[in-house]
């Protein structure tokens, strides 16, 4: 065996085995460039984003570090200016190289659809999502003083209803309205989404999860916060000229928070909330000179007994 060939068989593992653990640690970087894991589902996701970084690292190190050492230790004389050798092809390389991304993408899907699995998210089989099959596990936070079995199922049923351009979450208990979402962490919740006229996309960024609301459907919509904290509810489906004001706060604090603010709220008389789409269509209709497209008219501010 020639120093040559010594050299690039060191090359290739000292090679293999820096890309390995920089794709590893870019791998855990990406956790940093998350927002805060703020429900059960972020944890599961965050670890497939994670995953799937690691590998794109791995590839693209992989890829960029052969060439690199191809252009450094391989290149042609200054004044070589002959053809390189004739190669027609190697079977076996040629196997390699279309089998392992075939296999890649297998574990992606198959490691994704795990995921999808343990999120256990509901949904309409027509529409939607698949019908959970038995056995399905979903995601959760179980603290220490309360078994798995207690949190299994839903236990905080809230009604979500979207409209040009506002948000309106009633919740059944006290029958209680407000544009504010309100939820208890380690609890397991379920949505009944809405639609009053177009399609829009319930989207919490921190929570990981996003759901398209469908008009003249009813859609439940499972999750489990686990961190206290505010966060931001947005549309994520272009619902008219004013979806970009349509975003309402997310409020995850502890069960007995929830409780007593669901309390006091019931006290309250309902009242209109203010409504950013309506204030800035009034300020357009306003003006003397008539700017922009024709637009529909934003629905009246809602009334609710929490404006938020």
């Amino acid at each position: 065996m020639t120093i040559q060939k010594i050299f690039n068989i060191v090359a290739l593992i000292i090679g293999a085995i820096a890309v390995t653990v920089m794709s590893l640690w870019i791998g855990k970087q990406s956790y940093s460039w998350l927002p805060p894991q703020a429900a059960a589902e972020s944890l599961l996701i965050d670890d497939l984003i994670s995953f799937l970084v690691t590998l794109g690292a791995f590839i693209f190190l992989g890829v960029t570090g052969v060439l690199l050492y191809s252009v450094l230790f391989h290149r042609a004389g200054k004044n070589d200016y002959s053809d390189g050798p004739a190669i027609e092809g190697n079977i076996t390389l040629e196997v390699v190289w279309t089998a392992i991304p075939i296999l890649l993408v297998f574990w992606i899907a198959a490691y994704s659809y795990q995921i999808y699995e343990q999120m256990g998210i509901q949904g309409p089989m027509e529409l939607v999502h698949l019908h959970n099959p038995m056995g399905m596990e979903s995601a959760y936070a179980a603290p220490k003083d309360e078994s798995v079995e207690a949190l299994a199922e839903p236990v905080e049923n809230i009604d979500v209803i979207a409209k040009q351009w506002a948000w309106v979450f009633h919740y059944p208990e006290r029958d209680v309205t407000s544009t504010e979402l309100h939820l208890p962490s380690d609890r397991r919740i379920r949505l009944a989404l809405k639609s009053e006229d177009v399609l829009h996309g319930f989207y919490i960024p921190a929570f990981r999860l996003k759901q398209d609301i469908i008009p003249n459907h009813n859609i439940d919509f499972e999750f489990t916060p686990i961190r206290p904290g505010k966060y931001q509810l947005t549309d994520s489906q272009y619902s008219g000229t004013y979806f970009a004001t349509m975003h309402a706060n997310v409020v995850v604090e502890s069960p007995e928070a929830y409780h007593q603010w669901l309390a006091q709220a019931a006290t309250q008389a309902p009242t209109p909330a203010y409504n950013q789409a309506a204030d800035e269509y009034a300020q357009a209709t306003s003006q003397s000179g008539k700017t922009g497209w024709a637009t529909v008219a934003p629905e009246s501010a809602p009334l609710v007994n929490y404006p938020g």
